[in-house]
């Protein structure tokens, strides 16, 4: 069962995409933990990625679909894939599904969290992150044990300069734009589309999510 999880950021993917693994068996693909894991071990596509972040470019469709491609050959043989906020562009669409043809595992569905722009500006202010792992917190839904200290390395957390205000929303116009013709292309493909309203506590919104896919 491969799933493609939609939602704009702070809308609460990540922690929806992990419960959502370990219920149903699913290994949970996020571009920027595998960017981030891969910068972190020094692969050969972590290297090529940050040559293009140092630059201060976007990382290329290819170097993304490299890295999702090798992790997808490595778990193949497990129950699916969860895709979170991936993909981004048409062109990341149309070669996930070459690579899903292939594997003889289409899509099963895509899935929308919903949530509204300020909610989301205020989640996000509310979010801290490690900068040695790059464990994420937040302040009303998930405090570190210890005040202003990451649970995982014990490093002072810091906000992130795209958890601003005035970021969040620059980065919600993008996601918009982005992720508009994709759900149009996933339409047109016929592929089942579940809109969740994403702005309740976390067990709301996961009995939801289970619900739409076991039905």
């Amino acid at each position: 069962m491969n799933i493609i999880l939609f939602g704009a950021p702070g809308a609460g993917k990540g922690t929806q995409g992990e419960l959502l693994a370990k219920r149903f068996d699913l290994v949970r693909l996020s571009t920027g933990d595998l960017l981030r894991d891969a910068l972190r071990r020094g692969t050969p596509l972590g290297l090529e990625a940050k040559r293009f972040m140092d630059a201060g470019e976007l990382v290329p469709d290819s170097v993304i679909l490299g890295l999702v491609r090798e992790v997808m050959a490595a778990e193949s043989a497990r129950g699916g894939f969860i895709f979170d906020g991936f993909p981004r562009t048409q062109a990341q669409a149309e070669s996930l599904d070459a690579t899903l043809d292939e594997m003889g595992t289409p899509l099963a569905m895509v899935i929308v969290l919903d949530v509204d722009d300020e909610t989301i500006v205020a989640r996000l202010s509310r979010r801290l992150a490690c900068p040695r792992c790059g464990a994420v917190y937040n302040l009303d839904t998930d405090k570190p044990k210890t005040a202003g200290v990451c649970d995982v390395c014990v490093t002072g957390l810091v906000q992130r300069s795209d958890d601003e205000a005035s970021t969040v929303r620059r980065r919600l116009e993008v996601y918009r734009a982005q992720t508009a013709p994709l759900l149009a292309y996933y339409e047109s493909a016929g592929v089942p589309m579940h809109i969740i309203a994403g702005d309740r506590p976390v067990d709301e919104v996961q009995a939801d999510l289970v619900r739409r896919i076991e039905s």
